[in-house]
């Protein structure tokens, strides 16, 4: 099988798609495991309570309060591969959600679809299959995907995750080098049944939904990751293309370093974005930097992060997702226009006191110098408070348990108090 994809906005593409291309079409034995030999398949129960109380509103929405509460199944089944030199196999994801809390006036959480009459619906499903082939070390899927990429992060925020389809490429013939590329045609996105063309989501004060009416049915990327010094260090470079909306370039470097009792880490990448082709949604200029560094000893992680939003417009990015950079918050992004953030945050994990399973995540993000053009300058900030807790022995081996408190504040938009309750059960079918 001969796979040749280079999307065609800029020219470097050629040059990484050959070299995918060639990887392909190398001598070498498909993995040992067979096509039954290699199967699995879990099935994730996912239990979601979700209310989030607004004060202070500012725009057009008057809702006071968002609560509901929905059950989720997940199915994940993999085969192995098929013997021999192109090996072949099949991905299957089944996702159903149930209402169990709901009220019209209380709708539109994100746990379940949105009807016309402003209910939400009483439950959802889809099904969706995706054929993956490899040869040596290079693999490549056709189908419902799930793509956990930093130019389109997987956002795995409510009942049920989010899905696109089209196809992957990802090689990793070099030592420490994964080379990736790929194409969606359209998403299924996380409180869905159906597929739809994929939509940019600015971050901008003034029409926070300037973007989503303009639509498009490719998005293209293309990256590079290195891992070098013992895989404590790595760099990467990624383009991506939301044809004829947007194109973006990132920029990452990550590094680890042990002193003593301790372990460093850096985190920090840098975005460029601007318009693409015949410009759907207008001009655009954004760049975006973060750096995030941390300190990890025993069952304590400390965090320091610096967030900085540069040019025109907010951050971009492919809309009902999340992004890499270290501020983002499920709640409040910190990447509007102009706008500067910083956050300390503390992780711990309970194992150094003799109690494995729980962790705790305590943050606090602040941020200011936004560009409302409102006439003042806008300010944000938010706290977090997570704790999970999953059952390590017994009965109730595997049960896990998330609570998640919120309070975000600003002076540009809605104050929020937010509250979730997740519980997460996965069985092992084979």
């Amino acid at each position: 099988m001969h796979v040749c994809t280079a999307p065609r906005f800029f020219p470097k593409a050629r040059l990484a798609g050959g070299c995918i291309a060639a990887a392909l079409c190398t001598e070498a034995p498909a993995e040992e495991v067979g096509f039954i030999e290699g199967a699995r398949a879990t099935l994730q129960a996912r239990n979601y309570f979700f209310s989030r109380d607004y004060a202070d509103i500012k725009g057009a929405s008057t809702q006071s309060r968002t609560q509901e509460w929905a059950q989720g199944f997940i199915l994940n089944a993999s085969s192995g591969y098929s013997q021999g030199v192109l090996g072949a196999g099949v991905d299957v994801i089944g996702l159903l959600g149930f209402k169990l809390d709901s009220s019209p006036e209380h709708a539109r959480s994100g746990l379940m679809p949105s009807l016309d009459s402003g209910t939400s619906a009483d439950q959802y499903s889809r099904v969706g299959a995706a054929l993956k082939f490899k040869v040596s070390q290079t693999e490549l899927k056709v189908g419902e995907l799930m793509p956990n990429l930093p130019v389109l992060l997987f956002s795995d925020l409510r009942l049920l995750p989010p899905t696109y389809q089209g196809a992957m490429l990802e090689s990793h013939e070099f030592a420490g080098l994964t080379l990736s590329a790929g194409q969606f045609r359209s998403t299924s996105l996380r409180d869905s049944s159906n597929s739809q063309k994929m939509y940019a989501l600015v971050n901008d004060p003034i029409n926070p939904a300037r973007l989503a009416r303009f639509t498009s049915d490719r998005f293209n990327y293309l990256g590079a990751d290195y891992a070098f010094n013992d895989n404590r260090t790595s760099v990467g470079v990624w383009q991506a293309q939301l044809q004829d909306i947007y194109q973006q370039r990132f920029y990452s470097l990550k590094h680890a370093e042990p002193l003593g009792n301790w372990t460093l880490g850096v985190n920090t990448g840098y975005f460029q974005a601007r318009e693409d082709g015949r410009k759907l949604a207008g001009n655009y200029d954004n760049h975006a930097l973060f750096s995030l560094f941390s300190a990890r000893t025993g069952g304590h992680t400390f965090y320091v992060g610096y967030q900085q939003i540069g040019g025109e417009d907010g951050f971009i990015q492919v809309g009902a997702n999340t992004n890499p950079m270290g501020n983002t918050l499920p709640t409040y992004e910190f990447s509007a226009p102009g706008e500067r953030s910083w956050q300390v945050r503390h992780d711990y994990n309970f194992a150094a006191w003799g109690i494995p399973g729980l962790t705790s995540t305590l943050r606090y993000v602040q941020g200011r110098d936004v560009k409302t053009g409102l006439g003042f300058e806008g300010r944000d900030r938010e706290r977090d408070l997570d704790l999970a807790y999953v059952v390590q022995s017994g009965p109730l081996e595997g049960l896990g348990v998330r609570v998640r408190n919120v309070m975000a504040r600003s002076n540009y938009r809605t104050d929020i108090d937010e509250n979730r309750v997740v519980l997460s059960y996965t069985v092992k079918l084979f």
